[in-house]
């Protein structure tokens, strides 16, 4: 796992220069570009100045830009997709709500979540956005199937469930043939916020999270297996596609 080296205070605003002092700078060969997403461990940070940096990274990128996976956690937030509908907010709280520019209704995140977003070249691992959405789904399957939970994920509601419940929600904006945002897996937080939102606009949907289902491994854990489940998938994904040629 690679650390950020960047000190980035708890829940503080995320600053974009520091974060991303020059997304130009970290030139590789192509193979290692393809081979070696940089992932940055960046901890509990604010959601907006953490999508403003993402935005940034992305609109400030070039054909030699090193992609990423930033590994976060968010204090208590709303947040509400492009498509989303003002009636799946049920009870306004004191919760931010937070209208972004990601596909999808409303969904929330707090501590004890695990938030990956990806910051990716699609045309570089030549992966199109509904196969990248089932290969983040399989991230989260393979990973909960190592602490021998059965999951799954669902090409009509995408996301990954356990039984009837949602345990890892995803979302994605692609700008330029570059993605951001990504996917977000409830592990040992507190659920209660969910009751006052229909989950990515489904009415009466279950939430269920890790310690709820026997997994105790900790946030650092589970978060470094998750971006090696990812890297992993591109990898195959890629390695696949470059086959199919031959």
């Amino acid at each position: 796992m690679q650390d950020s080296g960047v000190n980035i205070q708890a829940a503080q605003p995320l600053n974009t220069e520091s974060r991303i002092q020059n997304p130009q700078s970290e030139i590789l060969s192509p193979e290692s570009r393809i081979l070696n997403p940089v992932i940055h461990t960046l901890g509990l940070v604010d959601y907006q100045p953490t999508w403003e940096a993402m935005k940034k990274f992305t609109t400030d990128r070039t054909p030699e830009t090193r992609d990423e996976i930033w590994l976060v956690q968010h204090p208590p937030t709303y947040t509400q997709g492009l498509a989303g509908l003002p009636e799946h907010l049920l009870n306004p709280t004191d919760i931010p709500v937070v209208k972004i520019d990601r596909g999808g209704q409303i969904t929330y995140h707090g501590p004890g979540q695990i938030v990956a977003y990806l910051l990716l070249d699609l045309r570089r691992w030549k992966i199109n956005v509904r196969e990248l959405v089932t290969l983040m789904e399989q991230a989260v399957v393979d990973l909960l199937g190592e602490y021998g939970v059965a999951a799954f994920g669902r090409v009509d509601a995408p996301g990954v469930y356990v039984n009837d419940a949602k345990i890892a929600s995803l979302g994605l904006k692609i700008k330029h043939g570059c993605c951001y945002h990504g996917l977000a897996l409830n592990v040992d937080m507190n659920l209660a916020p969910f009751s006052h939102i229909n989950p990515c606009g489904y009415a009466g949907l279950r939430v269920t999270q890790c310690v709820e289902l026997g997994i105790t491994a900790g946030i650092s854990e589970l978060q470094a297996e998750l971006a090696q489940n990812l890297i992993h998938g591109l990898q195959q994904h890629f390695e696949s596609k470059q086959h199919a040629k031959l």
